[in-house]
């Protein structure tokens, strides 16, 4: 899957916050809500982009686009977690685990709820 920018990201955000699919106008108002005020042509300028690397995809509804998510934001945090760790940690889970715990990114609670998480899924 293709990388995107943090602005690109935000706007992806936007549409799955809105049930994977949003109109234009409901875009710039959570921009707006988010206190993002960017201009149409930036806004459209960076929808195209999406199109073009595969994560949405517009309809034609009279005059008006509806956008909608082809990547699930699952998919997209799947697949760039894997790419961090394979960039960065060289595919070792465990150092990028260690590096959490180290930097109390990762709480004593949190910890256990990922080891009852990993023991119910081991055990199903």
């Amino acid at each position: 899957m293709q990388q995107i920018s943090d602005y690109e990201l935000e706007l992806m955000k936007v549409i799955w916050e809105n049930n994977n699919t949003a109109l234009y106008a409901e875009i710039t108002a959570a921009l707006s809500n988010k206190e993002l005020h960017w201009t149409k042509n930036t806004i459209i300028t960076l929808l195209s982009r999406l199109i073009d690397k595969g994560l949405l995809k517009a309809n034609k509804i009279g005059h008006r686009n509806r956008y909608t998510a082809i990547v699930s934001a699952d998919d997209y945090q799947s697949s760039q977690t894997e790419n961090f760790l394979y960039k960065v940690y060289e595919g070792n889970a465990k150092g990028l685990v260690s590096t959490l715990i180290q930097k109390d990114l990762l709480s004593a609670a949190d910890y256990e709820e990922l080891k009852d998480y990993w023991e119910k899924g081991v055990s199903s």
